[in-house]
């Protein structure tokens, strides 16, 4: 039987490599970035043509490489970080494998001018598909300067599995966001088809992240600082104010290392405990200072990943230290009270010749009433439409086998008829502020108030979307927006939506927009929050088309100009709600799957009294 197995050729083996190491575009400039950095570079210069696919460039001053090294870097396991194994207990670098160069040049084409401080002349390198097409001296400046072109031109199925420019961008937005906060004591430039996004100079932690995320941010920031015999915990952590459904900005750094680590994020979660409303996030930027040999990095090629020695006693350290910042610095919540509507209370009451003492209170009962016996004429003539809010709570066994996770009717052999009797007036109740109670054929209905408004809205804005523009209600004094350049990016391609939804904003200078109207029927809403969270709404999808912009861009706006849960309503504002959400088409779920409606079949109520 011949021999059938064989050593793989360097080109095939560098590309199963840049499978893992080199995933999108956004993996290129962390690798790039990280080797500048560890370099000793002081200046970064970042430049992405069409997110990344057809360029990605990245400029550094730090000490480059001679014409020996520039060849050998490119090779698997090259490194000039580690020496020996037990140097992986001891890491005081971002990178130390020597994967990154060869999987980057296995997979595009790489140009690479360097020259040390030593060297008059520098080298250039010129390496396609893993294979050095050129090689030739040059006049360069010191440091290092890597062009790498066409990523994925030779894995056509790569290539084409990549996602949009707007999610592509926004990944190497994400990275550079983690790269430029990891290291505030270097300068970073990023352009983007030509356009300068940041411009961030050395700077303190605090003032790197207020460059990042705005100003907005620098207020709701309280310090963090302790240090311990196993570890130095230094950053900043959200005020309660500053809490959010999604996308908080969380950051951990490990000795300068970006990572995830979902079981410290718990620690600071639970420093909030009561403190923030439940499925809310509190942003945080912690960097921990730890001894390199209790700390394990090598465990996914990414890096991102990160193992402690005694992660449960860094867990109470974490979560006493973030306490500790909250007391100290007044991040918790104060009572407010208003002070400029109080009455005037007089301090004394004058006694004159009119005043009179008031006479005691006194308690009337009727030992001879028996509540059994009769019911009175009064409350037997009593209509059931007087009656607008249900505030009796309803039985436990009433809920058996209710669970809303599935909106059906409970008789399974009729579809679901939701809609009210029509033989006579329609009696509505509403219980605890949040449930829209009536009959319907098949038994009792339960409808969410709040989800129900949020439908109803959200169909009428889909429709003014792809029909004809909302009109727009002009502000008296028109407000700031504020954005980052990645929430920029995001709003360009939104505002032509934004415009036929009724928005009037225009963009005074870079980053800073004036909105001076919004859409017709959300007055009381406040339009920068409002702006603010459908860019949000955005930043969190993956695709771009038309559709799906109306989609969010309706949903984030029905959410935000729906009824409150809590909120009485009458009878008559019942009865339009839900005139207008079985008037729709999909009166039983949200836009986002959430169930609106329960029926309670009629012969289930009955057993509970039989």
């Amino acid at each position: 039987m011949p021999d059938i197995i064989r050593l793989l050729p360097d080109t095939v083996a560098n590309q199963i490599a840049a499978g893992e190491v080199i995933q999108r575009p956004s993996s290129v400039v962390k690798e790039l970035v990280e080797n500048a950095v560890d370099a000793g570079a002081k200046q970064v210069k970042i430049v992405i043509e069409e997110a990344g696919k057809t360029l990605i460039q990245v400029i550094d001053d730090g000490c480059g490489m001679s014409v020996t090294d520039a060849r050998l870097a490119f090779e698997r396991h090259a490194t000039s970080k580690i020496r020996e194994a037990h140097d992986l207990f001891a890491l005081q670098t971002m990178g130390f494998r020597g994967e990154a160069l060869p999987s980057i040049a296995a997979v595009a084409q790489v140009e690479l001018r360097t020259r040390t401080a030593n060297d008059e002349l520098g080298t250039c390198l010129l390496i396609e598909g893993g294979k050095v097409r050129q090689s030739q001296t040059i006049n360069t400046p010191r440091g290092a300067n890597f062009s790498v072109r066409n990523l994925f031109f030779n894995i056509p199925a790569r290539r084409k599995f990549l996602k949009s420019n707007l999610t592509e961008m926004g990944n190497i937005l994400t990275e550079f966001e983690r790269l430029a906060l990891a290291h505030p004591g270097v300068a970073f430039q990023l352009h983007r088809d030509g356009t300068l996004l940041y411009d961030l100079p050395i700077t303190s932690f605090k003032q790197r992240i207020t460059n990042l995320f705005g100003k907005r941010l620098e207020k709701q920031l309280v310090p963090v600082e302790v240090e311990t015999d196993v570890v130095k915990i230094t950053g900043f952590v959200g005020t309660s104010d500053s809490a959010r459904r999604k996308r908080a900005q969380q950051f951990f750094f490990a000795n300068n290392r970006y990572m995830r680590h979902p079981y410290l994020a718990r620690a600071v979660q639970t420093a909030y405990e009561r403190l923030i409303p439940e499925g809310e996030q509190i942003p945080f930027f912690l960097r921990l200072d730890v001894d390199p040999a209790t700390v394990d990095v090598n465990i996914h090629p990414t890096k991102t990943e990160i193992k402690f020695q005694d992660e449960q006693t860094l867990w109470q350290i974490l979560l006493a230290a973030v306490r500790e910042a909250l007391g100290k610095h007044g991040g918790m919540p104060m009572i407010d009270f208003d002070q400029e509507n109080m009455p005037d209370i007089p301090l004394f009451v004058p006694v004159t010749e009119d005043y009179a003492v008031p006479a005691s209170p006194y308690i009337d009962t009727n030992p001879q009433y028996n509540p059994f016996d009769t019911i009175s004429s009064e409350t037997a003539t009593q209509s059931p439409s007087s009656v607008s809010v249900l505030s009796t709570s309803i039985p436990d066994a009433f809920h058996l086998d209710t669970h809303p996770s599935k909106i059906v009717s409970q008789d399974t052999e009729q579809p679901l008829l939701a809609i009210p009797k029509q033989e006579a007036a329609v009696d509505y109740l509403q219980y605890h502020g949040r449930f829209i109670i009536c009959s319907v054929r098949s038994g009792l209905m339960l409808i969410d108030q709040h989800r129900a408004h949020i439908r109803i809205l959200y169909d009428r804005y889909l429709r003014s979307l792809s029909d004809q523009p909302i009109d727009s209600q002009g502000l008296l004094f028109p407000q700031s927006l504020v954005l980052s350049p990645a929430e920029t990016t995001i709003f360009s391609t939104l505002y032509n939506a934004l415009q036929a939804l009724g928005f009037d904003i225009r963009e005074t200078e870079s980053g800073l927009f004036s909105i001076y109207g919004v859409p017709a029927g959300t007055e009381g809403l406040e339009p920068e929050h409002l702006v603010r969270g459908i860019v949000e709404e955005a930043q969190s999808g993956n695709d771009t088309a038309p559709e799906a912009i109306r989609h969010r861009l309706a949903l984030a706006l029905a959410r935000r100009a729906a009824i409150p849960v809590g909120q009485e309503l009458t009878a008559a504002e019942m009865s339009s709600i839900c005139a207008q959400l079985f008037a729709g088409t999909s009166p039983n779920f949200t836009p986002d799957g959430l169930p609106i409606l329960l029926i309670i079949n009629e012969d289930k109520v009955n057993k509970f009294f039989d």
